[in-house]
């Protein structure tokens, strides 16, 4: 029979693998979870964002290092089959179906409540389903919202009416257009540039504020230079102020100072904006469309201590794992809390979520790859810290070398002299996205760079950048 409790212990608003992740620590610590969704059990992350995305990346990434390597190269006898490369990203989207995370949630003993979910008041949901029948339903102890965030739009003239693609749309098309515009720099904008140029669209990206801002300059500088050998018009500084699509489907896009540039298709990849427009906030006293500022503990501020917010509808960390890493602490916390169990909020501290400020990974899957974990120099410095940065040229690496033919690549170390450890690094190159929990242990595990000179990488690897890194740096007496 279905289950038709209204009371939970806790209730989670959006199903995605924040709220997915909350609910099992839940269950796994005997409290009982319900969650609730009104598109697809699994969220952005599923089907129009992390899996998609790459599935769709990967296989021109596959052609592109075969060629790059003797012997390989000569195997290599034609260009990406686009069909077979959809169908592969169909599949990894689950064909647009939740059947399966249903059947997960349901075989972790969490309870699914399909439809639109509205906090209506103190530790209460009201959640109206496709038939317009509204349940509201009960917590105990807490609610938890996890509805992530959407693609944001600017304020561009005839941007709307042009009906622009989305990073949705841009994972889930079923067809490639002649020609993509791409307006903004970001990481859904230079992995897209990089997608859809393997594809066969002809490319241009809009970068006004460059290519892959927020990373270290040499990690936009790489990527930049890749995209324009791959045939992409990269134009940094350029933003359309007009967009227009015609009778025949062609957009036309004016530039700020003269120019147009014309598409099959524009996509908008300028940043992100909380799902929280018509969730309820109002009745806690909170803005509805703002952002969900928590503390330490992931309490919403300005709400009561019932209220908790986890993954990007925090802007602590917009990334998936970092979501999911909020949602095993705050799952844990709640149990804790419920059963009258110590909570270990202090940094590092079992209930904490101290990653989110000192050791994020991040990876952009562009060509090459830009991975990073914790500060950029920029960031460490704007911090307070007293830093010293040393640089190394991945090309110089015997690895690197035997990884591919004219190998590309860059190393950067952020040390914090003080306490003479890392607390930020970034290398770019191909296939360099498997280099980075490397770093994230030494971050987070705040590991002292004389012991660091105890961890051998394994020659000939890629890995070895960590030693000549260590060596720029230099040693202290032991």
């Amino acid at each position: 029979m279905p289950d038709t409790s209204t009371t939970y212990d806790v209730v989670i608003i959006g199903a995605g693998p924040v709220g997915e992740n909350v609910a099992d620590r839940l269950v796994r610590g005997g409290l009982t979870a319900a969650v609730v969704e009104r598109e697809l059990v699994g969220g952005e992350c599923s089907y129009w964002a992390c899996m998609p995305t790459k599935a769709l990346l990967r296989s021109g990434g596959a052609l592109r290092a075969a060629r790059r390597v003797p012997g390989s190269r000569e195997a290599v006898t034609g260009d990406l089959d686009v069909s077979a490369v959809l169908r592969r990203r169909d599949a990894f989207a689950a064909q647009w179906r939740d059947d399966g995370q249903v059947s997960w949630l349901e075989s972790a003993g969490i309870a699914l409540v399909r439809g639109h979910g509205r906090i209506s008041g103190e530790r209460t949901v009201a959640v109206t389903g496709a038939d317009g029948v509204t349940t509201v339903l009960t917590a105990r102890h807490a609610v938890v919202v996890a509805t992530g965030t959407g693609a944001l739009l600017p304020e561009i003239e005839g941007l709307r009416e042009a009906k622009p693609w989305t990073s949705r749309e841009a994972a889930a098309a079923s067809a490639v257009p002649g020609r993509l515009a791409v307006i903004g720099g970001g990481v859904v904008a230079a992995e897209m540039a990089t997608a859809y140029a393997s594809l066969g669209s002809t490319v241009t990206v809009l970068a006004r504020d460059g290519v892959l801002p927020a990373a270290e300059p040499f990690a936009g500088e790489l990527v930049t230079e890749a995209l324009r050998d791959a045939g992409v018009d990269v134009r940094i500084g350029v933003e359309a102020v007009a967009v227009r699509r015609d009778g025949t489907g062609t957009v036309h896009l004016t530039l700020a100072g003269g120019g147009q540039v014309e598409a099959d298709e524009v996509l908008v990849a300028i940043g992100r904006a909380p799902n929280t427009q018509d969730i309820g906030l109002d009745a806690v006293g909170l803005k509805p469309g703002s952002w969900l500022t928590v503390d330490d503990a992931l309490h919403v501020t300005g709400a009561g201590e019932w209220l908790y917010a986890a993954g990007d509808v925090n802007r602590r960390a917009l990334l998936t794992h970092q979501g999911k890493y909020q949602a095993r602490a705050l799952g844990d916390a709640i149990v804790a809390r419920a059963k009258g169990e110590p909570v270990e909020t202090r940094a590092w501290g079992r209930h904490a979520v101290t990653a989110d400020e000192r050791a994020v990974p991040r990876v952009v899957f562009t060509d090459p790859e830009v991975a990073s974990a914790g500060l950029t120099a920029a960031a460490a410095e704007a911090a307070g810290l007293r830093t010293r940065v040393v640089d190394h040229d991945l090309a110089a690496v015997a690895g690197a070398a035997l990884h591919a033919e004219d190998y590309r690549g860059h190393a950067r170390m952020v040390v914090d002299e003080d306490r003479r450890v890392v607390v930020g690094f970034t290398v770019v190159g191909p296939d360099v996205a498997e280099l980075l929990h490397a770093a994230t242990v030494a971050i987070a595990g705040e590991v002292p760079i004389d012991r660091l000179w105890h961890a051998v990488p394994a020659f000939p690897t890629v890995s070895e950048v960590w030693l000549r890194l260590l060596e720029a740096y230099g040693r202290r007496q032991l």
